[in-house]
């Protein structure tokens, strides 16, 4: 009766026989590391050679599906066939030393610049202080100072003369004048005096104090003298440092004389080091006080640039990939150094971030990792925006202003490349209505590949390359096979490839490991069977902790006998990134009522939505099939017994409904049997995931409880293509000791579990006496009639 829908084991699992000669003529140097994905290429190489505004990209994908590495090879592709952009420097804006500015170069001319300046910094050095010493130069000031000397004796010697007619002798004691009383041209001291005629001594302080007068009217123009001196030496000093410097500068404007920037740099410079050389490299500036060291260091700080940015010529536009986007790796920041308790900065304090490293190219971010970053995103967009790079310290916002220095925006040019998973790129479309203006472009990566000769070829050159990249031995074409079927169950489908390339090739890493001892010319389908198993044990400790408990009786779990209301279903569980299945029995009673189907799992909040409609879906079954000419009454209660978790999904609501006929028609069913399965309110059987999971649950633990040839899985049929069971599964199969039937719809379901016919409707719409369907619509018109009774 049902035997039709009984698989045979030919179809449980996918048999790959690759097409050798194809995948030998693929070259690996050619391959990219890029399974598939066409679309997602076509979409990012769009994307990349579009020019116009706001046609950045999002690429969008799950993990691991080589995202990242089909980015970074286009990308590098299209950069080595585009000009190298600028270099980028600061410098130090002499007449506001908070506010540096950039200076723009050619390619390649960042170090080169910086490079030069610390040789002229060198040739300062070397130049000052010795230019003031030199024969030349002490003249010049010899002659200015003495010129002021003579006028400043000629003046004393008028003083003197005057005094010596009122017998008072003019002292000079360097700076310092004293008159002195003088009897008989001789110098009286001051007890000589003491003896003098009190009318002498008052006649001589007479005569001082006219002295005094005089010689602050003979004097009265001695601060200009002393002006006059002190601005022709600031004169020769400048003069000298011009005549000094000219050469060395003068060498650099030839040099970059096409370098609108640094000509404007050079000149700043030289109008600047007229202040530098006086305050720290006159003679008078002895190395005890400011030695050498300390010398270079403040020219260094005062002139040379700080390089922001700055690439080789000819090398191509810039390919960055920023793995950690904080606000200040994407923007740059100025750091801090303490001087006596304070913060200080200058222009050589300001460090670049990734958007300055990719300006004039390409940044590829982590949609995640900028999100979660606090002020990221909204800076993000505003560079892009504005077409500018300003640091700033955002925590000034919040009152903790910490910016001392405001540098030059430089002018950005760069295409974002953002990848992340479909939530996060619908999460930005909804909640930001700028998001679309900016990222036009979306290159779509697919979960999954079409399984042909192509794509096999492609995955096998793939394999191959990366064995040989961690120092193995070649795959053998049954080694490829075998993950190529590893592939297709990753991906649950025969006809596809998963796009996770990564499970593939970490167990080509685990199989190295694993196989170091043996000396062998070629890698085996066995290696790569010992290494897929050996992963498989390591997270298998939950699994068999639940088998341990279900043959223990302490989870309840049948695989013999009848029973009625009672049937095991399906489930899959996933922790710590692996999966596996395990039963799980539910149950259902019915009495007279009419509170309908209560979903105790929804009622302890444990059943989650996609649950709660599978169960909701059965009440539209109920009405659909049996209650066409009455109304429906019933109460129900449907629970997964031992369940002490969040259920989701609505793979269980084939067996609840199906339990649910059982308890209504006191039919038993047969706890031989596992089963999964979604149904519609039409009762046709609709796919479930997990289908490989859930069939060797069941299996393992009828296989530890003995296998009678009797036990098997009900799956849907449209679950077919999805089969890549393991080979214990299908021997025991192929041996008739365990079984895995198809089913379309929920009549051929009833069958195999109640060993009955489930019936179908006729054209009086009446269900065949004896028959499951019509058993069911007898005992619902029943309890109707029971409700009708107990309402008069």
């Amino acid at each position: 009766m049902t035997s039709h829908l009984k698989l045979d084991s030919t179809a449980l699992k996918l048999k790959v026989a690759l097409n050798v000669n194809d995948f030998e003529k693929t070259n690996p140097k050619q391959h990219q590391g890029i399974l598939g994905q066409q679309r997602a290429q076509e979409a990012l190489k769009f994307g990349v050679a579009m020019e116009n505004p706001g046609y950045n990209v999002f690429v969008m994908g799950r993990p691991s599906t080589g995202r990242l590495s089909m980015i970074t090879n286009a990308l590098n592709q299209q950069a080595q066939q585009q000009p190298t952009p600028p270099s980028y420097a600061y410098v130090n804006n002499f007449t506001k030393p908070r506010e540096p500015i950039t200076i723009k170069l050619p390619s390649g001319y960042g170090e080169i610049f910086s490079k030069d300046m610390e040789a002229l910094i060198d040739n300062l050095l070397a130049t000052f202080p010795a230019t003031f010493e030199s024969p030349m130069y002490q003249q010049k000031k010899s002659a200015i100072e003495r010129n002021f000397n003579q006028q400043y004796s000629r003046a004393i010697d008028k003083v003197d003369k005057k005094s010596r007619t009122l017998n008072v002798a003019l002292y000079r004691d360097g700076d310092g004048i004293t008159f002195l009383p003088i009897r008989k041209d001789k110098l009286l001291d001051d007890d000589e005096f003491a003896l003098l005629p009190q009318a002498d001594r008052e006649k001589f302080h007479q005569h001082v104090a006219e002295l005094e007068e005089y010689l602050s009217e003979t004097l009265l123009e001695l601060p200009q003298w002393r002006r006059a001196m002190v601005e022709k030496i600031k004169n020769l000093d400048n003069d000298t440092i011009n005549y000094a410097v000219a050469p060395l500068l003068e060498e650099l404007n030839k040099k970059y004389q096409s370098v609108d920037d640094v000509i404007s740099f050079l000149a700043e410079i030289k109008t600047d080091l007229t202040n530098t050389i006086t305050d720290y490299l006159m003679p008078s500036r002895t190395l005890e006080e400011n030695d050498l060291t300390t010398r270079r260091i403040i020219l260094t700080e005062q002139y040379v640039p700080n390089i922001i940015v700055d690439y080789s010529e000819n090398t191509g536009s810039p390919v960055v990939y920023e793995s950690h986007p904080t606000y200040q790796n994407l923007f740059g920041r100025i750091e801090y150094v303490s001087d006596q308790g304070t913060l200080v900065t200058t222009y050589r304090r300001i460090c670049t971030g990734s958007l300055h490293r990719a300006n004039g190219g390409y940044l590829i971010l982590d949609a995640e990792e900028v999100l979660t970053h606090p002020f990221v995103w909204e800076g993000l967009k505003r560079a892009l925006q504005s077409g500018l790079i300003e640091i700033e310290t955002p925590n000034s916002e919040f009152g903790i202003n910490t910016i001392t220095l405001k540098p030059e925006v430089i002018p950005l040019n760069v295409k974002i490349i953002l990848f992340g998973s479909r939530d996060t790129y619908y999460f930005l479309e909804e909640l930001d209505s700028e998001f679309d203006e900016i990222f036009r472009v979306l290159a779509d990566f697919d979960n999954d590949i079409v399984r042909d000769d192509n794509s096999m070829g492609q995955f096998a050159v793939l394999m191959q390359t990366h064995a040989a990249n961690l120092g193995m031995k070649p795959l053998t074409h049954k080694a490829l096979e075998c993950l190529i079927e590893y592939s297709c169950r990753l991906s649950e489908n025969q006809k596809r490839l998963s796009a996770h390339v990564n499970g593939c090739l970490e167990i080509i890493g685990e199989t190295r490991f694993l196989s170091k001892k043996r000396k062998r010319q070629s890698i085996s389908r066995k290696q790569i069977q010992r290494a897929l198993n050996a992963r498989e044990a390591r997270h298998s400790r939950i699994s068999e902790e639940i088998l341990e408990e279900m043959l223990e009786g302490t989870i309840l779990i049948d695989t013999v006998g009848d029973a009625v209301g009672k049937v095991n279903g399906l489930t899959v569980l996933e922790i710590g990134g692996s999966a596996f299945g395990a039963p799980a029995r539910i149950t259902t009673t019915v009495h007279p009522g009419s509170r309908g189907i209560i979903d105790i799992e929804r009622e302890a909040e444990l059943g989650q939505a996609i649950h709660s409609k599978g169960v909701l879906i059965l009440t539209g079954y109920l009405g659909h099939c049996y209650a066409q000419q009455f109304s429906l009454a019933i109460s129900a209660s449907i629970a997964m017994e031992q369940s002490y978790g969040y259920i989701d999904g609505d793979s269980a609501s084939l067996a609840e409904l199906c339990c649910l006929i059982s308890a209504l028609t006191r039919i038993p069913i047969k706890q031989s049997f596992a089963i999964t399965g979604s149904i519609n309110q039409y009762g046709e059987v609709q796919a479930i995931g997990g289908v490989n999971e859930k069939i060797e649950g069941f299996f393992k633990l009828c296989n530890a409880r003995g296998l009678t040839g009797k036990q098997g899985v009900i799956i849907p049929a449209s679950n077919k293509r999805n089969l890549m069971l393991k080979q214990e599964v299908i021997a025991a199969v192929k041996k008739r000791l365990f079984s895995i039937y198809v089913v379309h719809n929920v009549n051929e379901t009833l069958e195999l579990l109640m060993g009955m016919v489930a019936g179908d409707v006729n054209k009086q719409g009446e269900y065949p006496q004896d028959s499951i369907n019509f058993k069911a619509i007898s005992r619902l018109k029943e309890i109707s009639g029971i409700n009708d009774e107990d309402k008069t």
